[in-house]
């Protein structure tokens, strides 16, 4: 890589970095362009080269913590010694993930990000796809041994993520739920929903 090339992924790291703290602190109202460019020391010009716009860094920045989460998740699998192991385990890290980086995960679960989905899936799914596919190889190689539910793979993947996703966004929103409550009781049933 270059220097400059360098100087350009320090530059956008920087951003994202001071994004998610003006996010943590005045929510998504309070991270403006102003806000940015002076806590983060980067100039307008370099924030539109970088990301487009200011939705630009939000999502970017979703991005980069979702496929934080994906690769905590990817790693999980790796060492489960079959698939009741693994979907329990993938249940337990998302909401312990969660719980240790509620910043991050508020942002990944808001309203914009889920808005985002919504019309841009295929491009946000094709950004992770090379962190996706190991899950989804999991998933498959799991159920073709018979080991997992004879369902379609994003049915499948929806029982598993779904519920967390749930519980994780009731946790950061209205803050009724137990984490840890449910991350010793949620996965169980989530196996149970998946099991051959």
């Amino acid at each position: 890589m270059s220097p400059k090339q360098q100087r350009g992924e320090a530059t956008a790291a920087q951003v994202l970095d001071c994004a998610l703290d003006i996010y943590a602190a005045h929510g998504e109202a309070g991270l403006t362009l102003g806000a940015l460019t002076s806590a983060s020391g980067v100039s307008t010009g370099s924030i539109y080269h970088h990301f487009g716009s200011l939705h630009g860094v939000l999502v970017a920045l979703a991005q980069s913590w979702l496929g934080r989460l994906l690769d905590e998740l990817a790693g999980e699998l790796r060492r489960a010694d079959d698939a009741r192991t693994g979907v329990l385990a993938v249940a337990r890290a998302h909401l312990h993930f969660v719980r240790d980086h509620p910043d991050g995960a508020r942002l990944m679960h808001s309203v914009t990000m889920n808005r985002e989905t919504t019309v841009h899936a295929h491009r946000i799914r094709g950004a992770q796809e090379a962190r996706l596919a190991p899950l989804a190889a999991w998933l498959h190689a799991h159920q073709e041994s018979g080991r997992l539910a004879p369902l379609p793979l994003p049915v499948l993947e929806s029982l598993i993520l779904g519920p967390v996703t749930a519980v994780a966004r009731r946790w950061l929103s209205v803050g009724d739920i137990d984490i840890e409550e449910a991350a010793r009781t949620v996965p169980e049933r989530i196996w149970r929903s998946v099991s051959p």
